[in-house]
């Protein structure tokens, strides 16, 4: 079955099969213009506009007031513009000037169902929220639905690692195409789960800040201090370690610190301030 289109041309002859029943399922905004008036003239693009903006929770009605002298006398019209907002078929509102495009949303938002929320942005909102769970749920039935939307994947081995299933988010990770394991949001996957697997082989901070007290230098202690500030997200911390220990001992473990340092960068993402402060300062170090 076709949908309705939203914008479409009102007669005496469809008015109560098209505007007064379909008011119903949708509200109708009835838009009585003529081509001798300059405010219908300046109204008419204004709530096209909206007509489009709305993706079809309302439908516009434009009546011709010069062709369709019966309809207008029918509906009382005495002056142009003139707007009537029908929903369930009755005049639910309107208004009679060309009014600015912010006061006509306004209108329409007190008759009009809000639009459906985007399941992703949902998910994302109940993360940012503290509950992951809740965003797993969708993201699972949005993979169920979409199964080769990477971004999605990406979110699922994003969660499933904070959730403490890095076996999944692994797996996940490992089963991206080649070329999307390249891009900016998979690298930094594969380093927040490099990061996460390390974890439970850290010293606790309290012994490593009591050992870089008594040697403020030893490079063991800086590298696992560095990564337990990265698992709390103290990122600008674990960086300045990290500097620190290329000072220190730069070819500890094989240049273990510019490593980390690197996928650190991987992680945050090149518009993080703090990478490219310290993104400098490892050019500095290295030139």
């Amino acid at each position: 079955m076709t949908a309705a289109p939203p914008i479409f041309d009102a007669t005496i002859e469809n008015f109560q099969s098209q505007v007064m029943q379909a008011s119903n399922d949708v509200p109708v905004l009835v838009d009585v213009w003529s081509e001798r008036s300059e405010p219908c003239k300046q109204l008419m693009p204004v709530l096209e506009k909206l007509a489009s903006d709305y993706q079809g929770r309302f439908r516009l009605a434009r009546v011709n007031a010069d062709q369709q002298q019966d309809l207008v006398a029918s509906l009382g019209v005495r002056s142009l513009p003139t707007v009537i907002l029908v929903k369930n078929g009755q005049a639910a509102d309107g208004f009679n000037s060309a009014l600015p495009e912010s006061e006509i949303r306004a209108i329409l938002d007190k008759h009009v169902a809000p639009p459906e929320a985007d399941p992703y942005e949902e998910a994302h909102t109940l993360w940012e929220a503290g509950d992951p769970e809740g965003a797993l749920a969708i993201l699972t039935e949005l993979n169920r639905k979409s199964p080769d939307d990477l971004k999605v994947l990406i979110d699922l081995a994003q969660l499933k690692a904070e959730l403490g299933d890095l076996e999944t988010a692994e797996q996940i990770f490992d089963s991206l195409p080649p070329e999307e394991k390249l891009q900016t949001q998979a690298r930094q996957l594969a380093a927040r789960l490099k990061f996460m697997k390390q974890a439970g082989e850290l010293t606790p901070v309290e012994e490593l800040e009591k050992t870089l007290a008594a040697d403020p230098e030893n490079p063991a202690a800086l590298h696992q201090l560095a990564l337990q500030h990265v698992l709390r997200e103290n990122n600008a911390e674990a960086m300045d370690l990290l500097i620190r220990l290329i000072r220190a001992d730069a070819g500890y473990k094989d240049g273990i610190a510019k490593t980390t340092l690197i996928e650190l960068f991987d992680k945050l993402g090149n518009n993080n301030p703090d990478v490219r402060t310290y993104r400098r300062k490892l050019y500095t170090l290295m030139h």
